[in-house]
């Protein structure tokens, strides 16, 4: 998409990423949208920016951020020692959507991935996200594992 820029995400765009990540249903109920961003908020970017195996990226358009992803790449012993990078929270403003932003943001997370020797990228969708998994799977993903999850 042109004239958009991916950087990593600053101090500054936490409130713009919380609104993202608010902005659907599923978010609604989940996120608080507040400026100034809550402590919690605050507290997690600050973790992230202080982990080198954390990267959260922006995606901006006219100075306004008009997306974001954040990729955590793992360590283990499976597949001989390989790193993945996990995929988590990426989302797109309604404004900018079908325009072909999330590809281009997926794509640069896949190479940003590469570059710090994963050997794969994974994901999880909420299952009601339907559209989202046909994205993915344009994107070249696979159905490959069934995810579960327990919340405290």
């Amino acid at each position: 998409m042109s004239g958009v820029e991916m950087r990593p995400a600053e101090r500054g765009d936490i409130a713009a990423i919380v609104g993202l990540l608010a902005d659907d249903v599923l978010g609604a109920s989940r996120e608080t949208v507040s400026d100034p961003p809550l402590p919690q908020y605050v507290a997690a970017f600050e973790a992230m920016a202080a982990n080198p195996y954390d990267h959260l990226i922006v995606a901006v358009d006219g100075g306004e951020v008009v997306g974001c992803a954040q990729l955590t790449v793992l360590s283990g012993l499976s597949r001989r020692g390989s790193r993945r990078g996990l995929i988590e929270a990426v989302r797109v403003a309604s404004s900018h959507r079908g325009r072909g932003l999330g590809e281009t943001l997926i794509r640069h997370v896949m190479a940003l991935a590469r570059s710090e020797g994963c050997a794969l990228v994974q994901l999880t969708s909420d299952a009601s996200r339907t559209r989202a998994h046909a994205f993915y799977e344009r994107l070249g993903f696979k159905k490959s594992h069934v995810g579960m999850k327990l919340e405290f």
